[in-house]
């Protein structure tokens, strides 16, 4: 029998170097807040575990899925899509139809309280959840009946994790976040999208330690969600000085004063955006001059609302 080919070399035939491996590896440490020596260890865990995992989209808009391909960072998406065994996903699988739902079938059936549920998007129940249906079985069915035996499902975005644009008033199908349909605690990793290294880190988290991180009161990981992005933020000094963007375009816009007074949201937000960034460690929606609409909060859309309007 063949030797099975190792991750590094895996990787390195899609033009991943160790150095950058290793790189990853020690960007999921400080992501996950752990000290630069753990590298390795994340190396050695990613390298040697490969969990069954099935990815199922609900209501949504596929941006989550969309946030997490696309990742350089560096290609943290190549990297655990050759860690885990992607066993179902709609939008990247080959397969389609009847063969796509044997698969998805056969995962429940053969792994049950092994595998981890992946799940996107917000649930409609009403009308016994006839607004949301895939190969003749609702959301809810689907739902309860993948996320249910599973070993832990991990919500993506804050469709899946609260109801997110879906559960918006008047809320017309009534649509429900993921926990709240099957009965049973979930992993959120809210935002909309969600940024991919916070779901990336989720996955390594496991891999490293054989666990789920640590979550706050509303589920989310606190290795991500547990300090205010006002907090970290480099306008901080600017609202204590009371130094505010009155309006877009104006004086205080052009000098990077604190963007409070034009509907920043951070002060009542729990992210990390502040300090891992987006686009490869770039910028972030504040650093471009753009306030936080607070999306990774349940209910978002209804409480956070009015956007671009300051609440002080």
């Amino acid at each position: 029998m063949d030797k099975p080919i190792e991750l590094p070399d895996r990787l390195a035939e899609k033009g991943v170097s160790r150095r950058d491996f290793m790189k990853f590896c020690g960007f999921m440490a400080a992501v996950l807040g752990l000290p630069a020596s753990f590298a390795p260890k994340i190396a050695h865990a990613v390298a040697k575990k490969r969990p069954t995992v099935v990815w199922i989209h609900l209501a949504e808009c596929t941006g989550c899925l969309e946030s997490f391909i696309r990742t350089t960072y560096p290609w943290a998406a190549d990297i655990i899509l050759d860690t885990i065994d992607l066993a179902y996903c709609e939008t990247v699988m080959a397969a389609a139809g009847d063969q796509a739902e044997q698969v998805l079938e056969g995962v429940v059936e053969k792994q049950k309280g092994q595998y981890i549920c992946i799940a996107e998007g917000a649930i409609p129940t009403k009308d016994n959840g006839a607004y949301g249906k895939i190969a003749g079985k609702t959301f809810v069915e689907i739902a309860k009946h993948v996320c249910g035996n599973a070993a832990a499902t991990i919500c993506v975005g804050t469709c899946s994790s609260y109801g997110g644009v879906q559960a918006a008033k008047p809320n017309p199908t009534e649509a429900k976040p993921v926990s709240e349909v099957i009965g049973k605690p979930t992993v959120n990793i809210p935002g909309c999208p969600p940024n991919a290294d916070n779901m990336v880190a989720t996955i390594v988290h496991y891999l490293l330690l054989g666990k789920l991180p640590a979550l706050d009161s509303k589920g989310r990981p606190l290795f991500a969600y547990g300090y205010l992005i006002h907090d970290n933020c480099p306008r901080r000094g600017h609202f204590e000085n009371e130094s505010f963007v009155k309006e877009f375009g104006d004086e205080g816009a052009a000098k990077g004063y604190c963007l409070y007074k034009v509907g920043c949201r951070g002060p009542e937000t729990y992210n990390n955006c502040s300090i891992i960034k987006w686009n490869q460690g770039v910028n972030w929606p504040i650093g471009a001059g753009h306030p936080c609409i607070g999306c990774s909060e349940p209910k978002f859309w209804d409480e956070m609302a009015p956007f671009y309007v300051g609440k002080g």
